[in-house]
């Protein structure tokens, strides 16, 4: 997994630095030119890195930047290594939105039997939303013209 996450990491990091590349300010897509034509990613992209940034401790199981899905894999806190969380965000928008993100959380605590599923403080996914917000919000900033 580690592998497919280091391929990921690098086609984004080549794509962001290439001169044919071009992004819409007001959706934050970006497009990436190539020979068979001009392809353009399916979510946000605003939304997507600050995902990307918000989730950057826990390892990536998957990422799928056109169909706008990151699975977590399992992450223990060094803290307590007897409960284990879950995280899957959905991009479901190419505009900069707050119902353009959906979380879903998982949980689950160590018992004599193994993981057993454990319910989910609701303010969890809600907490989570709005970091990636926060975040997107100031990648976009960040990326506006001075003065403008």
């Amino acid at each position: 997994m580690r592998f497919l996450t280091v391929v990921l990491c690098g086609l984004l990091v080549a794509a962001c630095g290439s001169s044919d590349d071009t992004s819409d300010m007001t959706t934050g897509t970006t497009a990436i030119s190539s020979d068979s034509g001009r392809v353009t990613l399916g979510v946000n992209s605003y939304l997507w890195h600050a995902t990307l940034d918000t989730l950057a401790f826990m390892p990536l199981a998957s990422a799928d930047p056109y169909g706008g899905v990151i699975i977590t894999d399992w992450y223990s806190a060094p803290s307590d290594l007897n409960e284990r969380m879950k995280i899957t965000i959905y991009i479901l928008d190419r505009r900069l939105r707050a119902d353009g993100l959906k979380v879903a959380v998982f949980r689950q605590t160590r018992s004599n039997e193994g993981w057993i599923d454990a319910a989910v403080n609701p303010q969890t996914a809600t907490k989570l939303e709005d970091a990636i917000l926060t975040r997107a919000r100031e990648l976009r900033l960040a990326s506006e013209p001075a003065g403008g």
